[in-house]
Parts: C-alpha cells; sequence; structure tokens
C-alpha cells in the first residue's frame, strides 16, 4: 500500500508498508542533488534489561566492524570513496544508521547499509577489540561533565526504570558483553515490523522500495514490549561532589509525551525560558548576573512521557543564587500570562529555526522518521506552523501549571557542592 501527500510547496511524501511490515517512507526535493537516508531501528537502551544495558549502542558499533562481504575498512570507504558519508547513533528509544550520498548512489548507499543491518558477522575478535573502544568511549563522557551530568540526572529522574540507565552502558557491563548477548538481542528486536527506511532529497521513492525489498532481510514478528514509564520517587534530589573547578547541574519535571496535544505549547514555553541567547533565564542568569556561560533549557520527547529540563554549569558560589533565578521564572510563568507580542516573537523564532534547520536533507529524513515511529502519521511543515500559531498566553499558562509541579521535581549536581547548599529545597 503506498500513501501519497504533498508535503509542502517543493517536496511530496510518500509511505509503502512491505509485506514483511517494514517501511519505507520518502520525501522528495527535486531542488537538491543529494539524498539522506535512514535505516531506523525501534529499539534503544530503554528497551534493555539491566544485565543488557550497553547492548543497543554496543550493537551499533558492531555493524561497521565486518560483514559476510565487506571488511572494516571495506566499509568505511565505501560511501566516502563517492563522496558520501555514513553513519549511526543510539538513542534512548531507538537505533539508526545513516547514510548521506549524491542521488546517484542510492543503490551504492542501499547495498551497504542493507549489509551492515543484515549480515554484520560480530565476530569474537572484534567484539573484543570493540569492547576497548566502548570502554574510552564512556571514559570520554564521564570526564566531560556537561555530558556525564545529563546521565546523573536521568539516574535520578528515573530511578531504577531502564530510561535511567546511561545509553552506552556502564564500563563494567560493556566488558562482560559477549558475541552471544548481540546475537540474541539483534534476533531479538532486529524484526521487520519496527525497521523504518526514511529518505529525503532527489530520491525516487519507487526505486527505494524496489533497493529496499532486494537488499534487507530481516525476520517478521515483534519482539517485547517497553515497560510503561515510571519513577521510583516522584521527587528527587542527587548531588555528586568532586573536585572540578565549576559545578554542573540538571533540573526537570515530567513532560508530554510527542505526540501530545500540548506539544506546541511546550515549545513556545522552552525557547521563550531558555531557548536562545534572547530567552529569559540566558538574558537574567548571564546577561545581566554574569552567573555563567551556560544555560539553556530543553524538551525531551519520548512516545509516551517527556521530560522538560533545565540545565546550568556555574561556579560553586553561585549556584544557589543560579537555581533561585531558574524557580522564580518557572514560578512566574504558572501565575501570570506571557504577554501576546512576546510569545509571537517566540513563535516566528520556532518557525525560522524549523525552517533554516530543513535546509538540509538529513534533518527532513530525521523529521521524517520520527514522525512514522512516534505517529504513524506524517505532519506537513505548514500544518506543524499552524498548530504553533494556534497556541494563546492561556494554553502557556496552563501547560506551564501541568508541568512545573514542585512535588514531581528532580535534580541533579555535578561538581564541588556540598549538600547543604539546597538546605530548604528538599
Amino acid at each position: 500500500m503506498v500513501k501519497t501527500r504533498k508535503a509542502d510547496e517543493r517536496s511530496l511524501y510518500r509511505r509503502t508498508t512491505l509485506r514483511n511490515g517494514l517501511r519505507v517512507v520518502t520525501e522528495r526535493l527535486p531542488s537538491v542533488r543529494s539524498v539522506s537516508i535512514g535505516v531506523w531501528i525501534d529499539v534503544g537502551s530503554r528497551n534493555e534489561v539491566p544485565q543488557e544495558n550497553g547492548l543497543s549502542h554496543f550493537l551499533e558499533h558492531m555493524v561497521f566492524k565486518g560483514t559476510r562481504r565487506r571488511s572494516a575498512k571495506q566499509i568505511a570507504s565505501s560511501l566516502e570513496s563517492i563522496g558520501g558519508g555514513l553513519n549511526g547513533f543510539t538513542s534512548r528509544e531507538h537505533t539508526c544508521f545513516t547514510a548521506r550520498i549524491l542521488d546517484q548512489h542510492l543503490e551504492e548507499a542501499v547495498d551497504v547499509l542493507a549489509d551492515i543491518c543484515c549480515n554484520a558477522t560480530l565476530t569474537n575478535t572484534n567484539v573484543q577489540k570493540e569492547r576497548l573502544v566502548i570502554s574510552e568511549e564512556i571514559k570520554e563522557s564521564l570526564d566531560t561533565p556537561s555530558d556525564h551530568i545529563h546521565d546523573l540526572f536521568a539516574a535520578t529522574f528515573w530511578g531504577d526504570h531502564p530510561l535511567g540507565r546511561p545509553i552506552m552502558g556502564s564500563p563494567d557491563n560493556i566488558l562482560s558483553l559477549t558475541r552471544k548477548n548481540l546475537l540474541a538481542f539483534r534476533k531479538q528486536n532486529y524484526r521487520s515490523t519496527r525497521v523504518v527506511v526514511a529518505a529525503s532529497g532527489s530520491v525516487s521513492h519507487e526505486k527505494l522500495v524496489r533497493l529496499v525489498r532486494r537488499s534487507f532481510e530481516f525476520a517478521g514478528g515483534s519482539s517485547n514490549s517497553l515497560s510503561a514509564p515510571r519513577r521510583s520517587e516522584p521527587r528527587a534530589i542527587s548531588i555528586k561532589s568532586n573536585s572540578n573547578s565549576q559545578a554542573h547541574f540538571c533540573l526537570g519535571y515530567p513532560g508530554v509525551k510527542y505526540s501530545d496535544r500540548e506539544k506546541p505549547a511546550i515549545l513556545i514555553l522552552n525557547s521563550y525560558l531558555g531557548g536562545g541567547m534572547s530567552s529569559v533565564l540566558f538574558q537574567k542568569i548571564r546577561e545581566e548576573r554574569g552567573l555563567a556561560y551556560s544555560v539553556y533549557t530543553y524538551h525531551d520527547f519520548f512516545r509516551d512521557c517527556g521530560i522538560f529540563g533545565a540545565y546550568i554549569g556555574t561556579d560553586k558560589d553561585h549556584l544557589r543564587l543560579a537555581y533561585d533565578v531558574i524557580q522564580k521564572e518557572f514560578k512566574k510563568v504558572k501565575t501570570r500570562k506571557i504577554p501576546s507580542a512576546t510569545i509571537d516573537r517566540t513563535k516566528e523564532q520556532i518557525k525560522g529555526q524549523v525552517t533554516l534547520s530543513l535546509e538540509s536533507t538529513m534533518a527532513r529524513m530525521n523529521r521524517l522518521a520520527r514522525l512514522e515511529l512516534l505517529t504513524q502519521d506524517f505532519t506537513t511543515l505548514s500544518e506543524s506552523f499552524q498548530e504553533i500559531e494556534q497556541v494563546t498566553p492561556s494554553d502557556i499558562l496552563e501547560v506551564a501549571n501541568q508541568v512545573f509541579d514542585d512535588d514531581e521535581m528532580a535534580m541533579a549536581v555535578l561538581g564541588p557542592v556540598d549538600e547543604a547548599i539546597f538546605d530548604g529545597v528538599r
């Protein structure tokens, strides 16, 4: 079955579901020469039990280390030699393998992606070597406090739920994982009904469907369902002291899921509070008081939940004041409506940022795949902008009161901080 609709004035969206359940979605952009293509597997660290933590990411690494047809070096040079690129990433809910090539090389890109996804050998020798590589990657993250704080915050917010575990796993866990574990995890999760092949750019939908049908071989059926989002504690604070020169801080609340009707309002609220140099927190904390270099808010959308968070990196002596400023601004948006003129400017900021980002075929491909995986539907850019335009000051006030519930707050601190700094907050 093929579904077709006009995506905007210069692109065409099409969707085909193969007999085995694998989905192919494309957005044709005739004005470009490039194609960005991604093979999205609907599995990530959230699907792992504790002893498997890090397996999704480990497997993502391993498929690049050799197949029945190609060595690791041949995989690395396969698309680079024709001016393209090959990559992969793992998130809490998805694993993705991407390629960007000129349109004339679509067949080569599909062949390489299918080879690594379906034919990776996962040899014991490569497993042993890649354990060391991933261990170094984990150490690098642990030595980068602005990265590590987000893992600490996830663990604080979610407790022992899979969403609270680090995507890369722990060093001890990685060293204990075996080829047998990788093979079993792939067999269980790399199934046709959980695969979306998405492409954006100068791409023929019919040609891509033919290539995917010919090249990809995944087992049928489905795998285990996800555990429902659940927190061990509704409110949690954790402080990890060290001798670093700066304190890194994350604060967060339960947000909304990707498909919720409140999503446009959340996007506006996030942009207003901490979405750039003109945002309230950037101006109050950095420009007016000079308390920090980095300060921002963000919202993580998952298929059935979300997190609204704030991050700051600051001197330990400034942390409590910065926290108080953040809380003051959060309370403001709960008690008074943001002026319509300010919301209108924020809407234009969001629409401009989204439009500029979608000049990239890779960004368009990512959006296309996420919509398919998380909503099983497609939303045009004009439809998304219409939803943003319809948000009112009352909507923002309502969603702020829904999100900023102090009884649901979680905080994590990494740095030379004494726990007494947050006396009165617990």
